[in-house]
């Protein structure tokens, strides 16, 4: 298609111009078009550089005129062209570069967020939940707790009633394959399982989770093959397109998932209920790992928590999968020969102790094995050599290839797989091939940001990648528009990160400012950017995407916060409240959302004004945060429109949610 139109639009200039135009005019209004309308491969451009020289060579008129000259002529062609493609393509990749940088930044911040008040979150279940509840961090197989609970939940499964109106699948159990089929046709087409018979799915795969090992092995004498999955983070349709492309799970068919199956997407419960079902189905067939979301505390800030509630509205929902939580694998074990045993990684050592598979747990871990655990579910390889803090994630490790060494010489390893980690096509190999990373979530930070995959391994215990995008919308988009769509996604979060920090980077700007003239030069704006940020960006290339310049080439600085604002329900608000303040609450919205969530006992959505005020004195109490508590007082009061003494927390989170100019403009 590509090609057949640049030969069109080569053949009207050549044919409707060469009487009035030089052919190096011609080119260059060709090249001109074609870059306008079009980005090709190289071959592309290369096959139209032969088109020109065959349309030359038999074209009377130009053979006259341009005889001498056509030699010269096409390789002028061929450079302007080549020079074209390479230097649009170069800049096209700069930008895809620096946004999925942006994104995999800020994600990265946030997750520190998140693991720096683990502590204090953990401290407000202890103390603002239901004592009797079951804990999420504690509970095991043998825990009276955790029958009971699961006791109480199938009392309450039996009291909802199923009505003739439902038209959704129907389960019995055991299950059969036609259960699944039946709820894959249900979720292709936005069908929502009845909470009675999800409830009787969840408790089910607890009872079967219960009597497996915490390490489980798998073996490729018994199949053809293993399929492995990374994350898959809430997107139902990169499974489905998984199991279309791949087969669905079955004896022949054996299937290993690295967790991370909910957040950030809109389908997470739906993925886990078709995972749960071919577990029940298959339970030696398929394997479910767990990952860094499969925790309460992750699910409360990243979006699980909310879809269950909106979803089905049953608080029962939520205490049951957070208590199975724990019984899901850490890791799997694949072999052609021998299985291997439980693993327990040591991050100050930088060793591995084993102990035989399918051992009992004692029935609390202890500090030093939660550590341990973090390092699993945290740590990622690195190119140099050693074991470090991983800083960027704010938990777990970077280890080199040369600790990788170490324990495949000791344990006699072949390869790792493992996931929890964004690529962009979808898989990575590292350390000379030993440490694959696979990534199931395409479209995982923007719709084109990238490519999903899984591995296959045959009876040699040899990958192979197959890649894929679940896209409705990217296929009919050229490479600059998907690459544009992709920065502006992350532009846009950027800017509002910026502008929750707003009070503070002015206080920097003005360091660097004394005369108070609002410019800096750009080493220092970047400089600033960086120590209040701590993003580790190219400032620099982005300056022109986030702050204008004067005529002497410094920065002016307040035009970062230029095209940003906040939504209109707070305008009202901030007479009654300083601006420090609302960028505060902008800034730990994720924070609040979690706090709300423990304090919700009732899953109303509904929290009262006192409760609600004296959290957030202990959260900044907690965080150091100078905060001004009348003030707040006074906007939560405010927020209370019917004067009733609770307040919808969502319609709190939306009045501090930040407005991009630009985009309300185009809007309207």
């Amino acid at each position: 298609m590509f090609l057949m139109d640049l030969l069109a639009i080569g053949a009207n200039l050549v044919s409707s111009h060469y009487a009035e135009i030089s052919v190096n005019d011609n080119i260059d209004e060709f090249i001109s078009c074609a870059g306008k309308h079009f980005l090709v491969e190289e071959a592309v451009a290369n096959a139209v550089i032969a088109w020109f020289m065959l349309l030359f060579a038999k074209s009377e008129a130009f053979y006259c005129i341009f005889d001498r000259e056509i030699h010269s002529v096409v390789i002028k062609a061929a450079i302007l062209i080549q020079n074209w493609y390479r230097s649009t393509m170069a800049r096209i990749e700069m930008r895809r570069r620096y946004s999925l940088s942006i994104f995999r930044s800020i994600e990265y911040a946030d997750e520190q967020d998140q693991l720096q008040l683990s502590q204090f979150f953990s401290f407000m279940l202890d103390h603002c939940t239901n004592p009797d509840s079951v804990s999420p961090i504690s509970t095991t197989p043998s825990d009276p707790r955790a029958v009971d609970e699961c006791l109480r939940i199938t009392e309450f499964e039996e009291k909802i009633d199923v009505p003739d109106s439902y038209y959704g699948p129907r389960l019995s159990f055991p299950l059969t394959a036609e259960d699944a089929n039946a709820l894959i046709h249900a979720f292709r087409n936005k069908q929502l399982l009845h909470p009675h018979y999800v409830l009787q799915l969840l408790c089910e795969t607890r009872r079967v989770l219960k009597l497996m090992p915490n390490i489980t092995s798998l073996s490729t004498s018994y199949s053809k093959d293993i399929t492995i999955c990374g994350d898959l983070h809430g997107n139902l349709d990169d499974l489905l397109l998984i199991f279309y492309k791949n087969g669905l799970p079955s004896e022949q068919n054996r299937y290993v998932f690295n967790g991370d199956y909910v957040d950030r997407g809109k389908n997470s419960m739906e993925i886990l209920i078709l995972l749960f079902a071919f577990f029940l189905i298959y339970p030696n067939n398929i394997s479910l790992n767990r990952g860094n979301h499969e925790d309460y505390m992750m699910n409360m800030r990243y979006g699980f928590t909310r879809e269950v509630s909106s979803k089905y509205k049953l608080k029962s929902l939520l205490r049951l999968p957070k208590s199975m939580r724990g019984r899901q694998d850490l890791k799997e074990g694949i072999s052609n020969q021998n299985d291997f045993g439980k693993a327990h990684y040591d991050s100050d050592s930088s060793s591995v102790s084993t102990e035989p598979s399918g051992s009992i747990l004692p029935l609390g871990p202890t500090e030093e094995e939660w550590k341990q655990i973090l390092d699993i579910l945290w740590s990622d390889p690195r190119s140099q050599n050693g074991c470090t803090p991983n800083k960027c994630r704010g938990a777990g490790c970077y280890f080199g290839p040369d600790v990788t060494a170490k324990i495949f010489n000791r344990y006699n390893l072949k390869i790792l797989i493992r996931s929890h980690e964004f690529k962009r096509e979808g898989y990575d190999i590292s350390h000379g091939g030993k440490v694959i990373t696979i990534f199931s979530a395409s479209n995982y930070y923007e719709e084109g940001s990238n490519r999903g995959a899984y591995v296959k391994l045959d009876p040699e215990l040899i990958p192979r990648f197959v890649q894929f995008q679940s896209s409705k919308y990217t296929r009919r988009l050229n490479i600059q528009e998907r690459v544009g769509t992709i920065e502006s996604s992350a532009l846009k979060s950027l800017r509002e990160l910026i502008y929750a920090h707003r009070s503070e980077l002015i206080r920097a700007f003005a360091q660097y400012d004394p005369r108070g003239t609002g410019n800096i030069s750009v080493h220092d704006w970047a400089a600033v950017m960086e120590s209040v940020l701590h993003l580790e960006l190219p400032w620099r290339m982005l300056r022109p995407q986030l702050a204008h310049t004067n005529p002497d080439g410094e920065v002016q600085f307040m035009s970062c916060f230029y095209d940003l604002e906040m939504d209109p329900p707070i305008k009202e608000f901030q007479n009654q409240a300083q601006p420090a303040l609302v960028e505060t609450l902008c800034r730990y919205r994720k924070d609040l959302e979690i706090i709300f969530n423990i304090i919700d006992k009732d899953n109303s959505g509904l929290i009262s004004v006192e409760e609600f005020s004296q959290t957030w004195k202990l959260f900044t109490s907690h965080l150091g945060i100078d905060a001004q508590h009348d003030s707040f007082d006074k906007l939560v009061l405010s927020i209370d429109n019917n004067k009733d003494g609770q307040i919808d927390f969502n319609e709190f989170l939306e009045a501090f949610h930040i407005v991009h100019r630009v985009e309300e403009k185009a809007n309207s």
